[in-house]
């Protein structure tokens, strides 16, 4: 099954060293994130942490379990997704605008489960749509974040 890809990013008034410590503050994604609560499994939080994230709405959703596979801060975090339903690969990148400005760029390189890839065309609206609100919301996180 061909991978299916998604990129969308947002600018972010705060510096890359602030929008890297709020991207990996893990335990407060739920925050930002529609619908979705994660928790560090194990690991320090860096490479090879591995994470747990749940998405769905009263009590039925999915399980994304992950492996952190690059760790550069305040640049780069990619993720493997290692689970029976979400498999693939993701992460975020951060991108110096200046001083005190960031562009905040998440992607996703995922395999559909059970040959859902031709449904992707019908789906992918709704999930950028979830996705650019989720990272609307982080960017107004970031501006208010205090470690």
């Amino acid at each position: 099954m061909q991978p299916v890809e998604i990129r969308i990013g947002v600018p972010v008034d705060a510096p890359p060293e602030v929008v890297w410590a709020a991207a990996t503050d893990w335990d407060r994604q739920g925050e930002w994130m529609l619908g979705t609560e994660v928790q560090a499994s194990a690991g320090s939080g860096g490479l090879g942490t591995r994470l747990v994230a749940v998405t769905g709405i009263r009590g039925i959703g999915v399980v994304d379990r992950m492996e952190v596979v690059e760790w550069s801060p305040p640049r780069r975090c990619r993720v493997r997704h290692v689970g029976e339903i979400v498999s693939g690969e993701g992460g975020f990148d951060v991108i110096r605008c200046g001083n005190a400005a960031s562009t905040f760029v998440w992607w996703e390189r995922l395999v559909p489960p059970f040959g859902a890839g031709v449904l992707w065309p019908v789906v992918r609206p709704a999930f950028a749509w979830g996705l650019r609100r989720s990272l609307d919301a982080f960017a107004e996180f970031c501006r208010e974040y205090d470690q």
